[in-house]
């Protein structure tokens, strides 16, 4: 007879059916508008100035050892500029934004939207396999012993994966960036799913992402609580067609096709500091 799981072999229920998670950087996506007129009625020289400053600022935000930030220019109507920056926390994220706020650059931006998460390493097949450990143990849900393995395990777990909690921006010339939230209507309710039914769906899902495994890099962000959507995503690549073809394939998975809904889509192209002049407009006009 087939092995059931810990969810359905025990019963777990409440907080033993959520899978585990574990977070890293803090993510803030800005987008913006540039007033190009406000910035062409501008002395020459004093755009030269402030383009010199904006790309000193910038440089020093990309170079960072621990929290870098990234530049892009987005194509279509939704925004000029995208801005990614990864923090070890929101306090750091804040001043960030008041950086920029209190730069000479803020006065020709035009915030046209943002996005906050946190870099999120989901657990699902992790979480299937303690709850059965521990059941077969003989330990209770949620009591004592059991949150003490549990904590146990997710220190060991943190340690292992910590180069994807706390990544650099990939070196990646393009980027796709989208908001996604798991179906809550109906019969189609993902968080009334059992958890060995969710850490199915999610392990066949993941199995077409990895057929891109160095072609495009994936960073997933949770933003439960933080902002309207519940994940955020962003796909890095050399080639922007590869975005095209993997949310595609994607979207035939039964976890997306049943489960997901998709947010506005975000395509940039990677800026260099440097290059804050050619997307702002000639500072040297007349």
């Amino acid at each position: 007879m087939e092995k059931e799981s810990a969810t359905r072999q025990f019963g777990l229920r409440g907080a033993s059916s959520v899978p585990h998670t574990l977070e890293g950087y803090a993510i803030l996506h800005q987008f913006f508008h540039i007033k190009r007129r406000q910035w062409a009625r501008r002395p020459r020289n004093e755009r030269a100035e402030i383009v010199a400053r904006s790309a000193s600022m910038f440089t020093s935000m990309a170079q960072r050892d621990d929290g870098q930030s990234a530049l892009f220019c987005e194509l279509g109507h939704k925004a000029d500029l995208v801005l990614i920056h990864f923090r070890r926390t929101f306090d750091e994220l804040a001043e960030v934004k008041r950086t920029l706020d209190q730069s000479e650059l803020r006065e020709f931006l035009e915030i046209s939207g943002s996005y906050l998460s946190v870099v999120e390493v989901g657990l699902y097949e992790a979480t299937v396999q303690l709850n059965s450990m521990l059941a077969a143990r003989g330990l209770t849900p949620e009591s004592p012993q059991w949150r003490e393995a549990v904590a146990t395990e997710m220190i060991e777990q943190r340690a292992r994966l910590a180069p994807r909690l706390w990544p650099k921006i990939p070196q990646r010339r393009y980027v796709c960036f989208y908001p996604m939230s798991k179906r809550r209507s109906g019969a189609d309710n993902w968080y009334m799913l059992t958890l060995d039914e969710r850490q199915q769906l999610m392990h066949d899902h993941g199995m077409i992402g990895r057929r891109y495994a160095g072609q495009v890099t994936q960073i997933i962000s949770g933003s439960i609580g933080f902002d309207d959507w519940e994940w955020g995503v962003d796909l890095f690549a050399d080639d922007p067609l590869v975005f095209k073809k993997l949310v595609y394939e994607m979207r035939f998975d039964e976890s997306s096709a049943r489960y997901a809904e998709f947010g506005p889509f975000h395509f940039g192209i990677r800026l260099a500091p440097s290059e804050i002049e050619r997307l702002m407009g000639p500072a040297a006009a007349p």
